[in-house]
């Protein structure tokens, strides 16, 4: 009798031990489903790396170009391939001219948001800032920084950077760990490795999560990231999403909470590159899961909801581009879990950035390619 007991003791541990703690622990990404009937237009070509863009009001588009530039199109044409007044940025490795984000009042008030490299202030070499400047119709004026991280750094990786706005007008922005893991993402004290928060005229806004915290940078709203590459804004719920850059395995996305640590570099579902091993956690309490997660890795790099779509069936999908695998990734969401996933536009080049434009349609910019919109076939 003892001996059938101690037996069955074991097998309970066994599959105990096995089995894990499912309640903290995400499955990768979920099954593909059937292929989707679009494909990718070619609406400007003539772009070199194509960060961000925006729709303008009258139907114009501003897209930023990593080497500093910002580029007005009109219809399909490239009217000025250098606007003026927008920030001086600095290129540096994957640093340079970052996103573009209009104000959620652009139409009274004419402000553009700005993420990119600046070598401006304390130490050699550079960090990401956030600035904005007013449109005018044919250029920039009143330029002005409002978040400068520091200090500068000779690293060349993992600025970030993506913008996206709350309903309440707050100011959202990411900036990667800047290639220093081991310090910059889990203390709150230093810049790199999170997302900020910002009222949108550059102050803290009264209910940031480390406001009155000896020594913290009270600008951060949630850490621990790696390199968070897309940012936006659920239309439905208004929550903040992210999804960020693993190092070898383990991009992930994510649900962004104030206050909230999200684990980089003390669990992750990557390896280094080369297969070493970083940490043998994958979940720890205190630490947010992803959503989701790939592995392998396919270098996310944009990030929009789709909203009064010309997709059927679309509607709050979130839609992801991938740097390494040349495809656009379409995510099915219910009640804030990944349910499908589809690759579209496959073969389209490296994706650098995807938008939703006032017409229904996604736009996608691809490095050395340009701009692209995504279509219905017939």
């Amino acid at each position: 009798m003892l001996k059938n007991m101690m037996l069955l003791f074991s097998i309970c541990l066994l599959i105990a031990c096995s089995t894990g703690p499912s309640d903290n622990v995400v499955d990768p990404i979920a099954d593909p489903i059937a292929a989707s009937k679009v494909k990718a237009e070619l609406v400007t070509d003539g772009l070199q790396n194509p960060w961000g863009m925006v729709f303008l009001p009258e139907g114009k588009i501003l897209v930023t170009e990593k080497n500093g530039k910002i580029v007005l199109i009109e219809n399909g044409t490239i009217t000025n391939d250098n606007v003026a007044g927008g920030p001086e940025s600095k290129s540096q490795g994957q640093g340079g001219l970052l996103d573009i984000e209009l104000h959620p009042d652009f139409a009274t008030n004419n402000w553009v948001y700005f993420t990119y490299a600046s070598d401006k202030g304390e130490g050699n070499g550079a960090m990401t800032a956030l600035s904005r400047a007013q449109w005018n119709g044919n250029a920039f004026e009143n330029h002005e920084v409002l978040y400068k991280g520091s200090p500068n750094t000779g690293a060349g990786q993992h600025f970030g950077s993506r913008i996206a706005f709350d309903a309440q007008n707050h100011v959202y922005f990411s900036i990667g760990d800047r290639g220093n893991r081991d310090n910059n993402p889990q203390d709150i004290t230093r810049d790199g490795g999170k997302i900020y928060r910002l009222n949108d005229d550059g102050s803290i806004p009264t209910d940031n999560p480390f406001v009155g915290q000896n020594g913290a940078k009270e600008a951060v709203y949630s850490y621990g990231h790696r390199n968070p590459q897309g940012l936006a804004t659920n239309p439905a719920t208004g929550d903040i999403w992210s999804h960020e850059h693993g190092p070898q395995g383990g991009d992930e996305v994510n649900l962004i909470k104030s206050g909230a640590n999200y684990g980089w570099p003390v669990i992750t579902y990557g390896v280094n590159y080369g297969g070493s091993e970083i940490t043998d956690e994958t979940s720890r309490p205190g630490m947010e899961q992803p959503i989701t997660y790939w592995v392998p890795s396919i270098a996310p790099c944009g990030m929009a909801f789709v909203q009064n779509s010309v997709y059927e069936g679309w509607e709050n999908n979130i839609i992801v581009g991938s740097l390494k695998f040349s495809y656009l990734v379409r995510l099915v969401i219910e009640d804030n879990k990944v349910v499908k996933e589809e690759k579209i536009a496959e073969d389209i080049g490296r994706v650098r950035n995807v938008e939703m434009s006032p017409d229904g349609h996604l736009y996608v910019g691809v490095e050395g390619k340009g701009l692209y919109k995504l279509v219905v076939e017939e």
